[in-house]
């Protein structure tokens, strides 16, 4: 085959015997050339058509001897980071630096396949780590690729061709009635009681209670808006974010949840008039006694726990088990899950049936009287 017009290719053999072609491609940066290899003309002839007709169709894969590593470092600055809440951030950076890029990180990201992104799940499932965080690995992973492949750096995504482990399921376990009575009434007049109050009348999760500033409540109208969330990061500390699913709701509150509240509120004037010019007023409705945001953590260690011992509760119950109890009572007493799904502010209704599918089942006999008093 002879030479081709400009930039149209040429094929030429080596001195080592195999067969070369280049071609010029038009990218962001200019011209550039592409250089194709194969063992005979024909091989390179097949390759040199294939990326023409790439070319020609607009498709430029261009990643060059660009690494995974060095891919996915470009991919955390220039995409991630400031596009989604912080702990995701360090979510995926802490997925890339710690379990992908040790195993993946030095190969050319045009060279990555399905078998090396199926070794390295294997490799981390046989060095013990759960299918669920194998799963978040492959997340990260499809994400990243997927935006190489958009952005015309590769041709497929190799994480597409590869399933992830499935996880077993989180087992939830939310207080009984009687357990959730118990734990409310050891509860009465500490000094989170309405933080309590809330996480099981109204399913709010952890960080939306302690992100709660006292603008966001109406309690004349007895409403409730969620605005943010309180997280813990490891690079800037403790921050107020958006929402879980980036938007907010608005939750009616129990005439319990109200008059708990407005105690909660007359204590927490005494406690701003004792501390003087020394707190730091933020409008928090649960804040630490300085008036900053509080810790978890310590209100982990210092209250909730506690609690469950004075309950006579089990050890091993979470703060975020109250936010379940709040789903499996309403769901036990019938109420419609698309109810549930938005008072909890889960993005769908398939999240809200899958977690609490086990409450369903006593559901269906509600359901099969419901049919036989209809007909009758």
């Amino acid at each position: 085959m002879g030479r081709r017009g400009n930039g149209e290719g040429s094929i030429t053999r080596r001195n080592d015997g195999r067969y070369m072609a280049r071609y010029t491609v038009h990218t962001k940066d200019g011209p550039k050339r592409k250089t194709l290899y194969g063992r005979t003309r024909a091989d390179v002839a097949e390759k040199l058509a294939k990326a023409l007709s790439d070319r020609s169709s607009g498709l430029v894969f261009d990643a060059g001897t660009l690494t995974l590593s060095e891919y996915l470092d470009r991919w955390l600055s220039h995409s991630v980071h400031g596009s989604v809440r912080q702990r995701t951030f360090e979510r995926y950076e802490e997925i890339a630096r710690v379990h992908i890029k040790p195993t993946l990180g030095r190969m050319k990201l045009k060279a990555l396949t399905p078998t090396h992104v199926r070794g390295l799940y294997r490799e981390k499932l046989d060095d013990g780590l759960s299918p669920r965080t194998v799963q978040y690995i492959h997340t990260t992973l499809r994400k990243a690729l997927k935006e190489a492949v958009q952005d015309g750096l590769i041709p497929r995504n190799a994480a597409d061709a590869v399933k992830a482990p499935r996880p077993s399921k989180k087992e939830i376990n939310p207080l009984t009635p009687e357990q959730a009575r118990a734990f409310l009434e050891a509860a009465g007049g500490d000094r989170f009681e309405a933080l309590y109050v809330l996480a099981i009348h109204c399913g709010l999760r952890e960080g939306e209670i302690l992100g709660l500033k006292w603008d966001d409540l109406d309690l004349e109208a007895g409403k409730l808006s969620v605005r943010r969330t309180l997280s813990e990061t490891k690079e800037v500390g403790r921050i107020f974010e958006p929402p879980k699913n980036g938007k907010g709701r608005n939750v009616t509150l129990t005439p319990g949840a109200i008059e708990t509240l407005r105690a909660h509120l007359q204590r927490q004037l005494a406690e701003i008039e004792g501390a003087g010019d020394r707190y730091q007023d933020q409008g928090l409705v649960f804040p630490s006694r300085m008036g900053t945001s509080m810790n978890a953590k310590n209100l982990t260690a210092r209250s909730f726990k506690p609690l469950l011992v004075k309950a006579g509760l089990p050890s091993s119950v979470r703060l975020h088990d109250l936010r379940h109890t709040c789903a499996t009572l309403l769901l036990g007493k019938g109420v419609h899950p698309k109810i549930v799904q938005e008072l909890l502010g889960h993005a769908t209704i398939a999240i809200t049936l899958d977690t609490y599918s086990h409450v369903l089942p006593n559901m269906q006999g509600e359901a099969v009287a419901a049919m036989e008093s209809a007909l009758t």
